[in-house]
C-alpha cells in the first residue's frame, strides 16, 4: 500500500518541533513516505512573516538527506490559501491511504476546518502532542518532545530551536525582518 503522512503547516519559522515531528513519524512502520506541506498562506491566518518560496526552500535544505520525506511545493505553487481538503483530494490520486498530521493545538478549533466532515472521512488524523493538551482516543497520538511554538520563536528568535542546517539564515531573516 502506499501510505503517507501528511504534514502540512505554515513552518514559519520551521523548527525543531517540526524535525522532532518527522523523527517521531519516520518510527511508524504503517507509513512509506512523509511529505511536508507548507501553506503558502494558511487558511487561518491573514498573513506570513517569511515568503512561502524561502519557507520551502528551507524545508527542503532541512529534509534534504532524509529518503523517505518529500517537501512538496504543491500549495505554495498555487499561491493562495488552499483548504487541507483540497491538497488531500490532490494528493489521492497518487496515494492509497493519508494519515494527516496536525498538532495537539489544532484539536480546539478542527471541526471548523473547510468541510471537516468530508476530511476525516478521507483521512486518518495523526496528533503530535503538546504540552497539557489531552488527545481524544479518537485520534492517533504521537509523543513529541519537543513543545515549540512558531509563534513565540518568531517573537523571540534562539537558534538553539531551529533546525542546524539553516539555523544562522533563519536566524538572521527573522532578526532582520521582524525589527518593530
Amino acid at each position: 500500500m502506499n501510505t503517507i503522512a501528511l504534514f502540512g503547516g505554515s513552518f514559519d519559522p520551521p523548527h525543531v518541533g517540526h524535525e522532532a515531528v518527522v523523527k517521531a513519524l519516520q518510527k511508524l512502520s504503517y507509513i512509506d513516505k512523509i511529505v511536508i506541506m507548507p501553506t503558502f498562506l494558511n487558511p487561518f491566518k491573514h498573513s506570513f512573516d517569511a515568503p512561502a518560496v524561502l519557507r520551502l526552500k528551507w524545508l527542503k535544505s532541512i529534509f534534504l538527506d532524509d529518503n523517505n520525506v518529500l517537501v512538496d511545493d504543491y500549495e505554495v505553487s498555487l499561491g493562495k490559501k488552499v483548504p487541507t481538503i483540497q491538497t488531500v483530494t490532490h494528493l489521492l490520486k497518487s496515494y492509497d491511504k493519508i494519515f494527516l498530521v496536525i498538532g495537539a493545538d489544532n484539536l480546539a478549533n478542527l471541526e471548523q476546518w473547510y468541510h471537516f466532515k468530508e476530511l476525516k472521512e478521507k483521512v486518518t488524523f495523526i496528533v503530535a502532542s503538546r504540552e497539557n493538551i489531552k488527545i481524544s482516543k479518537a485520534f492517533i497520538s504521537l509523543k513529541v518532545e519537543e513543545d515549540i511554538s512558531s509563534s513565540a520563536l518568531r517573537e523571540n528568535i534562539d537558534e538553539n530551536k531551529l533546525p542546524k542546517k539553516c539555523a544562522k539564515e533563519i536566524a538572521q531573516y527573522y532578526k532582520e525582518n521582524n525589527e518593530q
